[in-house]
């Protein structure tokens, strides 16, 4: 599963790389405008970006290429542009893009050159499997088993899960669950992550010893197998 960041101020072709990504499985999160997807890139971990050249609010793609580059970060960077003459292309690489592709395009040709971006990238074995306790999520076949029994998840359940699994030991809060796993950039102010957490535990715990996901009061949720503060 990859973390990904979409940096992208047409709306419905955000919508399309997002909802392409995530129907292979990953986290995708959206960026409308050049000092956002600025912001979010530097200051936050991720396995890919994927760079509109032109952006709203001052601040290019080319820009944010370089800043990254500049501070150092060597996460891969797809660039998408309706700019495709050679020297755009050039310029785009030479800002320190891994790639660049131009619109419009088709996702499965997009999704070839993220797939080899990652290939190139990884300096490990590949993550395919997590663990917590006797918990255990295949990122690959998308299967969970608990103490050895099967357990079947609906795909946001999966999603929610591994996210949690990914940060395993760590609190999440409610932001960063609406953002990675609903896609959501504003609290629609509704139950929908308690409705939803509710039922994994129902599935994850329910049976199992010890309870592995908590609710940390007034902040977010934990998923650990060890005894925390101030958790439920």
């Amino acid at each position: 599963m990859w973390r990904c960041l979409i940096v992208e101020d047409d709306a419905e072709n955000a919508r399309y790389v997002a909802e392409g990504l995530r129907e292979h499985g990953h986290v995708a999160v959206v960026c409308r405008d050049g000092m956002e997807g600025l912001q979010r890139a530097v200051s936050e971990a991720w396995d890919l970006v994927v760079l509109d050249r032109m952006l709203p609010n001052e601040v290019d793609g080319l820009a944010i290429l370089s800043t990254l580059r500049n501070l150092g970060k060597k996460t891969p960077v797809l660039v998408l542009s309706a700019l495709s003459a050679l020297d755009e292309r050039v310029r785009g690489l030479n800002a320190g893009g891994d790639d660049y592709l131009t619109k419009p395009f088709a996702f499965s040709e997009l999704m070839a050159r993220l797939e080899a971006l990652m290939r190139r990238a990884r300096s490990g074995p590949e993550v395919r499997e997590l663990q917590v306790a006797d918990l255990r999520v295949n990122l690959v076949s998308r299967s969970v088993e608990r103490a050895g029994t099967a357990i079947a998840l609906q795909p946001r359940e999966f999603r929610l899960l591994a996210y949690l699994m990914t940060h395993a030991r760590q609190v999440v809060t409610r932001t960063m669950l609406l953002e990675s796993v609903w896609d959501y950039h504003f609290d629609p102010q509704t139950n929908v992550i308690d409705v939803q957490i509710s039922r994994l535990r129902q599935k994850v715990d329910t049976g199992f010893s010890p309870a592995l996901i908590h609710t940390v009061r007034g902040v977010g949720y934990l998923l650990s197998d060890t005894g925390e503060a101030a958790v439920e």
